[in-house]
């Protein structure tokens, strides 16, 4: 266990040297330093905020996460901050949201980013029961396929962060890793993006690495993007960008549904674990 935690760190060293040199033109860009690609077999949870199982980061690794996009200006915005410094992120899709705006999520996927699912209608799964809870996240999950054309990755986190054990074990059956967060901006609270970029990085600084939690839909971190992720870099954080083993499958019951919605075409001494692994380094 020694030695594989040292060799790991080793790789993790050596690549975040190469991101910075993947950035042509930008040496201090984050770059990414990993790639994971993880098995969500039984529906593993992540982020120590609510699940204290997983963790496969290291001192100064951060995974950066966006929920309730895609929207017009302030989604393109952060991904234009992201491109800048050649880094990737996770994207957690409201699915009313894809198919009301299809070509902005296809930009996420078409810019290298991963994206998972964040129920149909933002529903707060705490007050829902049975079947209702599962149509609120079957039909979320069918719009995201339908406004990609192609199957998003099987990664999920609640609205609210509210996760009822009934719909985490539903979730499990149908082998959907749920995420939660290490860091959480709490970005729709500033309206001045200096603040904002100060704080997370207060959070972080106290964490030491993390998940890290925000909204490409809200417009002061579109404004605080380009700031923040100049501050991640001179302070030497490493970004891991997070992929899954296999596509979500969706169900032809929900599939259904949410296509009858479109209207017209549509345009640090945590356990590591097996479910976690790199498939590429910034090298």
């Amino acid at each position: 266990m020694r030695v594989a935690t040292i060799a790991l760190a080793l790789s993790a060293v050596l690549a975040g040297t190469a991101a910075h040199a993947s950035c042509p033109g930008k040496p201090n860009a984050l770059g990414v330093s990993r790639t994971v690609e993880i098995d969500t077999t039984g529906g593993p949870g992540f982020g120590f905020e609510q699940y204290r199982v997983h963790d496969f980061l290291l001192p100064k690794e951060i995974v950066l996460t966006f929920d309730d996009g895609p929207w017009p200006e302030t989604t393109r915005a952060v991904l234009d901050a992201l491109d800048a410094h050649c880094t990737k992120a996770t994207f957690f899709i409201i699915g009313k949201h894809a198919l009301w705006h299809p070509d902005i999520l296809k930009d996420v996927a078409a810019r290298g980013h991963t994206v998972g699912s964040h129920t149909w209608s933002h529903a707060n799964l705490r007050k829902m029961k049975g079947d209702k809870a599962k149509e609120e996240i079957e039909k979320g999950l069918s719009a995201v396929k339908i406004a990609l054309d192609s199957a998003p990755a099987p990664f999920f986190r609640f609205p609210y962060l509210q996760d009822p054990k009934e719909v985490v074990d539903y979730l499990g059956s149908r082998n959907i890793a749920i995420f939660s967060h290490d860091v959480d901006s709490f970005d729709f609270k500033f309206r001045n993006p200096e603040s904002l970029v100060k704080s997370v990085m207060s959070k972080l600084g106290k964490k030491g690495k993390g998940i890290v939690l925000m909204h490409d839909f809200q417009k002061v971190t579109a404004r605080a993007m380009p700031a923040l992720l100049d501050q991640l870099a001179a302070e030497g954080y490493k970004v891991v960008h997070m992929t899954a083993k296999d596509p979500a499958a969706t169900l032809e019951e929900f599939d259904q549904l949410a296509q009858a919605e479109v209207k017209g075409p549509v345009g640090s001494g945590r356990p590591t674990s097996s479910v976690v692994r790199t498939i590429s380094t910034g090298q």
